[in-house]
């Protein structure tokens, strides 16, 4: 219920606020990707802006597979490995007072704070406005069912949804949710052939992997800030959430998200206090 009532009180423009901070070093680095190989990265900057405005959800795709096309053709890639499947190692977990309280709690904490949070911010943002409680929920048992496997934060990761609920994945919200399956597929493809698929993108080039990682947050980036900008009386908390986010931020062990909340309320609270 706290939860609730704390995403109830965050409105539109500071949730994307937080967003576009969130997203906004992305594009940057991409930006920045030119100078080391621009023979390579300009083309497929411009057919990625082609393409998207004929498919966006198949223009970032493209510009991987073109990418790397283009990578290994021009000797820009080292010796690919051989395709191998992963294998399981089975380590028995063992309980001690010092991980719960040096690791587990501080993961609890994070997790809450930088990734749950600012989901939860990032589907408001998007026009969604589900139950926080079900959601923790549904995320907590998850962790604790996969915390045997080495996976114990299952969370509400918000750059993931960022790119799942923007109007690039479909133009009516309630069919967003069929990128979730393949998601799925993609993540069960990556476990099988886990080591291999790190090889491979190892031996691309590193301008390649940030550009389409820039790249495919353009679009939520440019949704974010339209939204976090579009409400005149809100527009200081906004750019405030936006900063202090885009910063970097961290203190206490906390990411820039929820600082950025913090100091985009904050604003807010004093703004509503002058009108009253």
């Amino acid at each position: 219920k706290p939860l609730t009532r704390l995403i109830a009180q965050i409105p539109a423009s500071v949730a994307s606020g937080m967003l576009a901070g969130i997203l906004l070093s992305f594009a940057v680095n991409a930006v920045k990707t030119i100078p080391a190989d621009p023979w390579l990265i300009l083309p497929l900057i411009a057919a990625f802006f082609v393409i998207r405005l004929f498919n966006p959800a198949l223009s970032v795709l493209v510009v991987l597979i073109g990418g790397g096309l283009a990578a290994f053709l021009t000797g820009r890639v080292g010796s690919l490995p051989v395709p191998e499947l992963s294998t399981l190692t089975l380590i028995a977990p063992q309980f001690t007072a010092s991980a719960i309280i040096g690791l587990a709690l501080p993961l609890y904490l994070v997790t809450m704070a930088s990734q749950n949070l600012s989901g939860l911010a990032v589907l408001r943002a998007a026009g969604y406005h589900p139950e926080p409680g079900p959601l923790i929920g549904v995320t907590g048992l998850f962790s604790l069912l996969s915390a045997p496997f080495g996976a114990a934060t299952t969370n509400l990761a918000a750059i993931s949804a960022a790119i799942c609920t923007g109007p690039d994945v479909h133009p009516d919200p309630a069919e967003r949710w069929k990128t979730g399956p393949f998601y799925a597929l993609a993540y069960l493809i990556f476990a099988i052939f886990g080591a291999s698929l790190v090889a491979i993108f190892a031996v691309l080039p590193q301008s390649l992997i940030v550009l389409v990682a820039g790249l495919a947050l353009t679009a939520p980036l440019a949704n974010a800030l339209s939204i976090a900008l579009h409400d005149a009386g809100d527009r200081m908390p906004a750019t405030v959430t936006f900063a202090v986010t885009a910063s970097g931020l961290t203190l206490f062990g906390v990411g820039a998200a929820f600082w950025g909340l913090v100091a985009g309320m904050a604003v807010l609270f004093l703004e509503k206090l002058k009108k009253r």
